[in-house]
C-alpha cells in the first residue's frame, strides 16, 4: 500500500472589500477546483478546467441553538491532505483493487466545528465534523445547489416519507423542480457541454437520508425525513408510516463526522459506470474475519411462483419444493437458495408454517453444497434480532433478505447497522429489499452484499411501466451508481411490448433474451438473483449455462460505451475470462465493440445475440462461437429491448 500524507497551512485570502475568507483546492490532476468563499455564509463553487459546474453551494449544520457555521464565523486553522493508497475491497463490487487518490482540505472554525473538502479526479465530496462533548440535535442541514442556466436532471421522485425506492428516473429542466417536488438520491444532472454530474451521499449512519426538492430561485435544496415520534396503527406486520414527527431530523452524538455529501463529474457518460466514489468515502470495514463472506448467485422462488412442473408433490412453499430447488442449484453449481416469503408465521420468525422444515432444508443443502438465504420482514426481525439470528445460525443458513424498510429516518437507517452488525457476528450475508440506495455500510459491513432500492424485474408481474429497456439501460449509469442493485434478472420469458402481458405466476420480461442475459454482466449485484424457476431454465439450458458461467464480483471493470437512457456497453474481467454485456432501450441499433482491452494472444468468444426475429419475438436469439483478439471488432445489431452478452476465453 503507497500511502502520502502532509499537513501544511493554506495561504488565506482576503477581499479588499470585505472580512471574506476564500480558498480553493484543485484535484490531483488540476482539472477540477473548488472555490470556497467563507463571509456571512459558507459557500462554494465547482468548476472543471474554468467550466463552472455548479456556481453555488451554500452550506450549514442547523442545530437546536445554532447554525454551523455561524454567519459571518472566522476560520481559526485549516489542514491540508494528500492521500495516494490502494484499497483492497473484502467484497469485489467493480474491481479487486481501488485507486483512492484525493487532495483535501479542512476548514476548523473556533466552535468545535469544522468542514472537509476533498477533491479527486472525477468527483468533489464534502462532510460537517462536529466536537461537543454532549449530544446534539440537528434540525436541519442546508444544502442549496445553484446550477448554470438550462441544467436538466434525471429525477426520480419520491413519496414523503414512505416509500420504496422504485420509482423512474424523469428527465426535466432543474427550474421545473419546485416544492412540491422531493427527488430521491442519486440523482444525475446534464450539465450540456461540460458534462454530468451525479449527486449522491457516502458513510450514511446514525442521520437520515438526502433528498432535494426545488424553490422558487430555480435552486436544489437540501430536505431530510424527520425524526419520528409516533407510528400509524395498522394491521400489517411490514408498513410502518410515521403517524407523527419531530421537529428535528436527528438526535445524536456530539462528536462525530456526517455524511459525505457527492459531486461525482464525467465528460462521457460510460465514466459513471466505474466511479467507486461512494465506496472510497465509507468507513472502512469493522470486522476482522471476512473469509466466510462468499457472494454468489442464488436460485430465487418468489418471482417464479414457486410455478415448477413435472414432479410428483404439490410445489409451493414447502420442503419438497426447496429440497428441488436446491437439487437443480447444485446441478447447475449455483452456492444459493433462497426461501421467500411464507417459511414463517408473519409476526414470528421462530414459527414456521406447516409443511416447511428450515433445518432439514438447510441440512439438505449442506449435503448437496448449496447455501439457505432466508426472507424475512424488517421489523418483526429487529423486534425478535437476537433469537431470529441464534436460530438461523443454529439452523446453518448462510444469509438474510430483509424487506419493507421503506423509509430512510434517523431510526430504520440505525436498523440498517444494527442488522448489519448483527448478522456479521453470526456469520450472515444480507440482502436488503424494500432499501433506500447503497450509502456506504456495504464496506464498513461487507456482509452486506446488495441492496434492492430499485424497480426490478419483479415489477413485470404486475406493470409494463416501470421495467422498461429504457429504465434497464438508464439504471446503470445513476441507481447503480451508488452500489449493486437487486434487479433479479434472469427471465426465459421475453417479450415485446406489443405481446407482453402482467402475468403474476408466469411472468415475463420486457425485451429480448440476450437482454436478460446481459444484465449478469452490466448489472453490479454481488449476490445474483436467478429469476425464473428450474423447470423453464432446465428447457433454456444454453442460456442457463450462459448465466451461470458468469461471475458475481470482478477483478477489473471496463466501461466500452453508452448514454443515459438509451444503451449501456460494459466489459469485465474475472482471472483470465473477461464478459462483454450490452443492450439498448426500445431503440434498434447497430454497435462496435472494440476488443482492445484484451491481451495478447488468440481468444476463444461465445456471444449470445438477438436473433433475426427478436423484434418480432423477444426469446430469438443466436448463440456464436469464434475466435477473437485485441484487434479485432465486431460489429453488433441490438433490436428493440435487446442485448448482446460475450464469454472469452483462452
Amino acid at each position: 500500500m503507497q500511502k502520502v500524507f502532509f499537513y501544511c497551512l493554506i495561504f488565506v485570502l482576503y477581499s479588499a472589500t470585505s472580512n471574506a475568507q476564500q480558498y480553493q483546492i484543485a484535484s490531483p490532476d488540476g482539472h477540477l477546483k473548488v472555490q470556497i468563499n467563507n463571509d456571512k455564509s459558507l459557500h462554494f463553487s465547482l468548476m472543471k478546467d474554468d467550466k463552472p459546474l455548479i456556481t453555488s453551494i451554500e452550506a450549514a449544520l442547523i442545530l437546536k441553538d445554532e447554525t454551523l457555521p455561524a454567519a459571518n464565523a472566522k476560520i481559526s486553522k485549516t489542514e491540508k491532505q494528500k492521500v495516494n493508497e490502494i484499497i483492497h475491497p473484502v467484497v469485489a463490487i467493480k474491481s479487486a483493487t481501488i485507486q483512492d487518490d484525493y487532495n483535501q482540505l479542512t476548514l476548523k472554525y473556533k466552535n468545535h466545528f469544522n468542514v472537509v473538502f476533498r477533491l479527486y479526479n472525477d468527483a468533489f465530496a464534502y462532510r460537517f465534523e462536529t466536537n461537543f462533548n454532549d449530544s446534539i440535535t440537528v434540525n436541519k442541514e442546508k444544502c442549496d445547489i445553484s446550477f448554470p442556466d438550462n441544467t436538466s436532471g434525471w429525477f426520480a421522485f419520491a413519496n414523503r416519507w414512505m416509500n420504496s425506492y422504485e420509482h423512474m428516473y424523469q428527465k426535466e429542466p432543474v427550474e421545473k423542480v419546485d416544492s412540491s417536488k422531493t427527488a430521491q438520491l442519486p440523482l444525475l444532472l446534464d450539465l450540456n457541454d461540460a458534462g454530468k454530474l451525479l449527486i449522491t451521499e457516502s458513510d450514511l449512519y446514525d442521520y437520515p437520508g438526502l433528498y432535494f426538492t426545488g424553490n422558487s430561485d430555480h435552486k436544489l435544496q437540501s430536505v431530510f425525513p424527520p425524526a419520528v415520534k409516533t407510528e400509524q396503527k395498522t394491521r400489517s406486520d411490514r408498513t410502518f408510516p410515521p403517524a407523527t414527527v419531530y421537529d428535528y431530523i436527528s438526535h445524536t452524538n456530539g462528536a462525530r463526522p456526517f455524511p459525505w455529501r457527492i459531486f461525482a463529474v464525467a465528460d462521457k457518460d460510460d465514466q459513471l459506470l466505474n466511479n467507486q466514489i461512494v465506496y472510497k468515502l465509507a468507513k472502512p470495514t469493522v470486522l476482522e474475519n471476512t473469509d466466510w463472506i462468499k457472494p454468489g448467485q442464488v436460485a430465487w422462488d418468489w418471482w417464479n411462483d414457486w410455478n415448477i412442473t413435472g414432479v410428483d408433490f404439490k410445489a409451493g412453499v414447502n420442503t419438497e419444493t426447496y429440497k428441488y430447488y436446491i437439487d437443480f442449484a447444485a446441478r447447475h453449481h449455483i452456492p444459493y437458495i433462497i426461501m421467500d416469503e411464507g417459511w414463517y408465521k408473519l409476526g414470528n420468525m421462530t414459527e414456521r408454517v406447516p409443511g416447511v422444515d428450515v433445518k432439514a432444508i438447510a441440512d439438505y443443502g449442506k449435503q448437496k453444497g448449496v447455501g439457505v438465504i432466508l426472507w424475512c420482514v424488517w421489523r418483526t426481525l429487529d423486534n425478535q434480532m437476537k433469537e431470529a439470528m441464534d436460530l438461523f445460525e443454529q439452523w446453518g443458513v448462510k444469509g438474510i433478505k430483509v424487506d419493507f424498510m421503506d423509509r430512510d429516518d434517523q431510526a430504520v437507517v440505525n436498523f440498517y447497522w444494527r442488522c448489519a452488525k448483527a448478522a456479521a457476528e453470526h456469520h450472515l450475508m444480507v440482502d436488503y429489499h424494500g432499501a433506500h440506495k447503497p450509502a456506504g455500510l456495504m464496506r464498513t459491513y461487507p456482509n452486506v452484499v446488495n441492496f434492492e432500492g430499485v424497480p426490478g424485474l419483479e415489477q413485470d408481474k404486475w406493470t409494463d411501466s416501470l421495467t422498461t429497456p429504457k429504465m434497464a439501460v438508464t439504471l446503470p449509469y445513476i441507481r447503480m451508481f451508488a452500489g449493486p442493485m437487486d434487479y433479479t434478472p434472469g427471465a426465459m420469458r421475453n417479450a415485446q411490448k406489443k405481446d407482453f402481458a402482467a402475468i403474476n405466476s408466469n411472468p415475463m420480461s420486457l425485451g429480448t433474451r440476450c437482454q436478460q442475459l446481459a444484465m449478469y454482466i452490466v448489472y453490479d449485484a454481488p449476490l445474483q438473483m436467478l429469476s425464473d424457476n428450474p423447470t423453464t431454465y432446465e428447457k433454456e439450458k444454453e442460456s442457463l449455462d450462459f448465466i451461470t458461467s458468469v461471475p458475481t464480483t470482478w477483478d477489473e471493470t471496463i466501461p466500452l460505451d453508452g448514454k443515459v437512457g438509451e444503451y449501456v456497453v460494459t466489459a469485465r474481467r474475472k482471472g483470465d475470462k473477461y464478459f462483454v454485456g450490452a443492450m439498448t432501450n426500445w431503440t434498434a441499433r447497430n454497435l462496435t465493440i472494440d476488443f482492445s482491452f484484451l491481451p495478447e494472444g488468440t481468444f476463444h468468444i461465445t456471444y449470445f445475440q438477438d436473433g433475426v426475429n427478436a423484434d418480432r419475438n423477444g426469446t430469438d436469439y443466436k448463440k456464436v462461437d469464434a475466435t477473437i483478439t485485441k484487434n479485432d471488432k465486431l460489429q453488433i445489431h441490438l433490436a428493440p429491448g435487446g442485448g448482446w452478452a460475450a464469454r472469452i476465453e483462452k
